[in-house]
């Protein structure tokens, strides 16, 4: 294996200054004050690399191998390769199993009103969202509805949380991606860009398939546990509950995401020919 193109530099251990630097990216907190992330395994450095910034590429012997193509387009977009034994891919990872390769990347949110661009249709908004793995699955279902941006908003988690990285399957670097602390600032900046505000609720009078969907519209999802505020739900424009049919109690907050997304996407493309 070689480090930067030079034959024969020993693998990087766990104990290696610049691993121990990278592992502090498992923390919030040094992720905001070193503005980086780490995204973990192929499928999200693949995603990295096709248009964002690696600063830095640690990878295996065993996924050097596995995946030529990457260390190759890591190397041309200039980003530093470093081996690392097992043992260190292991102390970056989050994982039970560790793929062996870790990008050390910029983190991707942007301003709020960046992500809200002049005809944006459907865009995501979780409130208080708890679970990374919720919050990076709803990125991915958001990514494969062709939503124009996701926000997360109040306590939400992380969407840099290596949990979150890996359930957005890649899709945390497709979608423009935005957090506010300010819940009701947020909805405010979603209606002013022309986006009807559309509230997931379990007790909402307004079924899923009563709903003209065609409209631009943001679609609002609240806490795991217990869902969306009171202001929060006074503010929308519209709540709605998607029916259920047989004995299931409730949909989990991906799935509820993914049924309310996709009627909207579908609904608009039909309407607009597409």
């Amino acid at each position: 294996m070689s480090r930067n193109g030079q034959p024969g530099a020993a693998p990087f251990t766990q104990r290696t200054p610049r691993v121990a630097a990278a592992r502090r990216l498992t923390r919030r907190t040094e992720r905001e004050r070193a503005g980086r992330f780490l995204a973990e395994g192929a499928n999200a450095v693949a995603a990295a690399l096709a248009g964002h910034t690696v600063h830095e590429l640690f990878v295996t012997e065993r996924a050097e191998q596995a995946h030529p193509e990457l260390i190759a387009l890591a190397r041309e977009r200039g980003a530093r390769i470093s081996p690392v034994t097992e043992q260190a891919a292991a102390v970056l990872s989050e994982t039970v199993t560790p793929q062996g390769i870790v990008a050390v990347c910029d983190l991707l949110d942007r301003p709020l009103q960046d992500v809200l661009s002049a005809g944006a249709r459907l865009v995501a908004v979780l409130v208080d969202v708890a679970d990374p793995g919720n919050a990076g699955t709803v990125i991915r279902v958001a990514d494969a509805a062709g939503a124009d941006a996701v926000i997360l908003t109040g306590d939400s988690v992380d969407p840099h949380n290596g949990k979150s990285v890996r359930a957005s399957a890649g899709s945390l670097f497709h979608r423009p991606i935005a957090r506010s602390r300010d819940t009701a600032a947020t909805l405010s900046a979603c209606r002013a860009a022309g986006l009807r505000l559309l509230a997931a609720h379990g007790y909402a009078e307004t079924p899923l398939d009563a709903l003209d969907a065609t409209t631009p519209s943001a679609w609002i999802f609240g806490n795991e546990a217990h869902g969306l505020p009171a202001e929060v739900l006074h503010e929308a424009d519209t709540a709605v509950r998607i029916p259920i049919y047989g004995d299931a109690e409730s949909l989990n907050l991906a799935t509820a995401a993914a049924v309310c997304l996709y009627t909207s996407a579908m609904a608009q493309r039909r309407s607009s020919g597409g």
